[in-house]
């Protein structure tokens, strides 16, 4: 059994526990519905009895029966509450199993990105997007974890102290599993429904709360004026009781409701605003106390990430402060009763001025919190991908020195491990090109996406899906996915002509870090003697240039390059026909490809090809 199969294996043993618990605690819960029933009914019964027997003993009996009622009703309480802990324990769990066996549909929806326009790899490389690196690897809660775990796998300019404090962190975070997935089981739990374990939090509605300007609302001073008439009408009111005056109350009373109104109507929708946070700052509160209170001896990297939530006191107490203010103000549901009270005292002028006093205090410290908290998201994600990946290794970075590039055991993470192939792959100087040859569906762009997706990984701080690895740090380039544009009026040349041109660029710019370029098929949307003068013309402008890379192609006519210039050199993919079936082995191998299969593919799909060998017989 592989480690991969021993780690699903565990998984799959955790699910099956929390599976038996969950039937152990729904027929407990059974259990507690019929004693509440029972009880219920033969409680009014028994209470009955007792009245017509004496009332004392009734009051006794009915005060002994609420007693043991409240305390069932208690308990099938907690025991409901563990059942939705458990289910949605057992929701993080599989979901887990499913990012191993990359079952898309089990796992939750990706995250809805904005791309940026031109990037020089993340649609070539599968990096956003549904059944992308990111879908796979995003186990973020909030909206903007899942950003910044996307923003490092697009970094175009890794930083190698940058990467290795995060490298440190995750190493840290592997084994902590019960930690990780706390977070994601205190959020779920604080969730209206806690249906799901994976609804998102989105931190900006905090953040846009924060930011409101009250138009220099300042409710001190009638707060103050509002105070002293609603203690004015209680001791008018009580001296007119007492008949010592005349009802002067009713004209401080008016003065005071007209104030009031004026008052409220500055008010705006400060407690609406704010009333729609309650759920989200709950979530926010459910997290941060697992933040504050999980504290790793032994692990001061991750400290140090959290050290925010360290200092002073605790983010979770100022916003259980905030939820109490809010939970005040929320009041204004109850019409009747919001009435009656803010006639008495200035209840909602009192409360926003707490609030307007707390959004000041929160506004300078919760953006340090929030990028704390999807620092350490876009961490555990990466974590978690190298927990699921138990082969996976840290890579070896270098700045400037040392080869381009060497890898061995190289797997790409979106095939899935029983289909995987490990390749190993070396590049030893800047300058190198590898020109890929091989027949259709052999390997060739799969290999290539395998390479820069180990980058990306790599450059974003995580594992990589290898034996061993080692890079400089480089600029990634790819040409891999080139699509035409109806709305902009490219066709598909024109869009790979342009796309080569900006490749060719990045690897002239006056830039510290060499690029390493990825392209696919060179030149496929052109006729075959375009292609081959416009590929060679290519290739020798890309030789000994600041950057190395790899070009795949069925062009043959290319691995002559291999005599001519020193920096290129040919390697390839190869296959065997099996009764009539063709048989990939999708292994790298060097030299230039000593086969083609094009035809054989027309002919195995049963379609009429004519090769000319006839016509020749004849």
């Amino acid at each position: 059994m592989t480690r991969h199969e021993r780690r699903l294996a565990l998984l799959e043993r955790q699910i099956d526990r929390l599976n038996r618990r969950l039937d152990d605690l729904r027929h407990l819960s059974d259990r507690f519905t019929r004693w509440r029933l029972g009880l219920f009914a033969g409680g009014v019964l028994l209470i009955w009895l007792a009245l017509n027997v004496d009332l004392s003993v009734g009051y006794s009996v009915a005060v002994l029966w609420l007693i043991v009622f409240l305390w069932i009703a208690r308990r099938h309480g907690q025991v409901k509450r563990a059942i939705v802990r458990h289910r949605l324990w057992r929701q993080i769990k599989s979901v887990h199993t499913a990012r191993m066996r990359l079952a898309w549909d089990d796992l939750p929806p990706a995250y809805d990105a904005v791309l940026p326009q031109g990037h020089p790899f993340v649609l070539d490389l599968d990096l956003a997007g549904p059944r992308s690196i990111h879908h796979l690897l995003d186990t973020c809660i909030a909206v903007g974890g899942s950003a910044r775990l996307l923003e490092w796998l697009l970094n175009q300019t890794p930083d190698l102290n940058v990467i290795q404090r995060r490298q440190a962190i995750i190493a840290e975070l592997i084994p902590v599993v019960g930690f990780r997935d706390r977070i994601a089981l205190n959020a779920a739990l604080t969730a209206r429904e806690s249906r799901t374990a994976f609804e998102r939090w989105d931190g900006d509605h905090l953040m846009r709360w924060l930011e409101q300007q009250r138009g220099g609302l300042n409710l001190a001073r009638p707060l103050a004026v509002l105070g002293a008439l609603s203690l004015a009408n209680m001791i008018l009111f009580g001296l007119h009781q007492a008949g010592i005056l005349p009802p002067f109350w009713l004209g401080s009373l008016t003065l005071y409701l007209a104030l009031s109104v004026f008052q409220w109507r500055d008010l705006g929708d400060l407690f609406p605003t704010a009333l729609s946070l309650n759920t989200q700052l709950s979530r926010f509160v459910a997290v941060l106390r697992v933040l504050e209170v999980q504290r790793h001896r032994d692990r001061p990297h991750l400290d140090q990430a959290r050290h925010v939530f360290l200092e002073g006191r605790s983010p979770s107490t100022l916003l259980r402060r905030t939820r109490r203010i809010v939970a005040a103000a929320s009041l204004q549901g109850n019409v009747i009763f919001w009435l009656a009270i803010n006639t008495l005292v200035p209840w909602d002028v009192f409360f926003a001025v707490q609030l307007e006093q707390q959004r000041r205090r929160l506004k300078a410290i919760v953006p340090q919190w929030l990028d704390a908290w999807y620092e350490i998201e876009a961490v555990c994600a990466l974590a978690h991908f190298a927990y699921l990946n138990p082969g996976a290794v840290f890579p070896a970075l270098r700045d400037r020195s040392g080869p381009i590039l060497v890898g061995q055991g190289l797997g790409h993470p979106l095939i899935s491990p029983d289909r995987r192939i490990a390749n190993d792959f070396h590049v030893d100087h800047a300058g190198a090109i590898a020109i890929i040859t091989g027949s259709n569906m052999a390997g060739k762009s799969s290999f290539l996406r395998t390479l820069g997706v180990n980058l990306a990984l790599a450059y974003a701080g995580g594992a990589v899906l290898a034996v061993s690895f080692e890079a400089r740090l480089l600029r990634i380039f790819a040409c891999i996915r080139v699509t035409d544009s109806v709305v902009d009026g490219f066709s598909y040349f024109y869009a790979e002509v342009r796309r080569l041109k900006a490749l060719l660029g990045a690897l002239r710019a006056d830039h510290p870090l060499p690029l390493f370029f990825l392209i696919d098929e060179i030149f496929r949307g052109t006729n075959n003697r375009e292609r081959l003068i416009g590929a060679q013309s290519y290739i020798r402008a890309l030789a000994g240039g600041h950057g190395a890379g790899l070009i795949s192609t069925h062009d043959l006519e290319l691995i002559r390059l291999a005599d001519q210039l020193p920096q290129v050199s040919n390697y390839h993919f190869r296959e065997e026909v099996i009764e009539g079936q063709m048989a990939f082995d999708y292994q790298l191998r060097p030299g230039p490809s000593p086969t083609t299969n094009a035809l054989r593919i027309m002919r195995l799909a049963g379609l009429p090809v004519d090769d000319g060998t006839e016509h020749a017989a004849d």
